[in-house]
């Protein structure tokens, strides 16, 4: 579906190409799964502490999947697509 959508795109007013694009959509859904990661933990009752919320996931893993999409977005902005012949 995204293949048909990129083929049928008029890329040449664009700063960016396909190429680009592509590696911009990953990189989205990298910083996405990150924040999903991030998620949970909540108790049920105010008054009760749940020591999930410190999981190693949601304060260590999860910050390092979005810091890694996000310079992943940097690096899909400054590549140079390969040209056309």
């Amino acid at each position: 579906m995204i293949k048909k959508i990129f083929d049928n795109m008029n890329m040449d007013g664009f700063a960016l190409r396909k190429e680009n694009l592509k590696l911009l959509l990953i990189g989205l859904a990298i910083v996405i799964i990150g924040f999903l990661l991030m998620t949970g933990g909540k108790s049920s009752d105010p008054k009760i502490y749940n020591p999930e919320i410190y999981s190693f996931r949601r304060i260590q893993l999860a910050p390092m999947v979005v810091l890694f999409g996000f310079l992943f977005e940097i690096y899909a902005i400054m590549k140079k697509p390969k040209t056309e012949k």
